[in-house]
């Protein structure tokens, strides 16, 4: 797994950041964890899975539309890209 290092942290972030995380029972490694990955995903983010079943509810399409679309679906692996 990947490690971060963060430099020159102010002393009163870094006191904060410690009474934040003896607050959530927990270390100040993991609540920098937890503060970044709530900022990276945020919980009202769209997920693309989501959207596109949002999107198959919306428009409704119809099991002869969908049998259809997986006809004419191109099967063949993709080749990969020459840089040459």
């Amino acid at each position: 797994m990947p490690a971060l290092t963060v430099r020159n942290i102010p002393d009163d972030i870094h006191r904060a950041l410690k009474a934040l995380a003896a607050q959530h029972g927990r270390s100040a490694e993991a609540e920098v964890r937890d503060i970044l990955a709530n900022a990276v995903r945020p919980e009202g983010r769209r997920r693309m899975g989501q959207a596109l079943w949002e999107l198959g509810r919306e428009i409704a399409l119809t099991d002869e539309e969908v049998a259809a679309i997986e006809s004419s679906r191109d099967r063949a692996p993709a080749e990969p890209i020459d840089f040459d």
